[in-house]
């Protein structure tokens, strides 16, 4: 009697091993298929758009602050160099598009010429962010 007692508290125990690879497989999952949005590393006092649309695809994000500074990946990025860094992101993001977030006080004339570059280093879905506030 004492030997059955003993052999079905071996078996009363709970084998973890089946439940621990379905949290890995997840856990892996949820790692791949997360999107990784870079960010630009300023805060952008935007402009106002009351046909402003929510794109939620753009995985490029290129700032332009109020003192014309570009601002690429949370670090401050010359005119000359923009086209180099966008190529660079194009790699890890291939068919993402580009988001410029510039200020409002930012000057017109650096946002074409970052738009430019942009073009040049082969992204053509590129796109403005603005504020709805309706």
């Amino acid at each position: 009697m004492r030997r059955k007692n003993r052999r079905l508290q071996e078996e009363a125990g709970l084998d973890l091993t089946p439940m621990m690879d379905i949290v890995f497989i997840m856990l892996i999952f949820f790692i791949v298929t997360t999107s990784f949005v870079k960010e630009t590393g300023i805060e952008v006092n935007r402009p106002n758009a009351d046909t402003a649309e929510r794109d939620e695809k753009g995985n490029i994000l290129v700032a332009i602050s109020q003192n014309n500074e570009i601002w690429i990946d949370k670090r401050r990025v010359d005119l000359k160099a923009v086209r180099a860094n966008i190529e660079r992101l194009k790699i890890e993001y291939p068919e993402g598009s580009v988001i410029i977030q510039a200020d409002k006080e930012a000057r017109s004339g650096l946002l074409v010429e970052t738009m430019d570059q942009i073009r040049l280093a082969g992204v053509q879905n590129i796109s403005i962010a603005a504020k709805n506030d309706n």
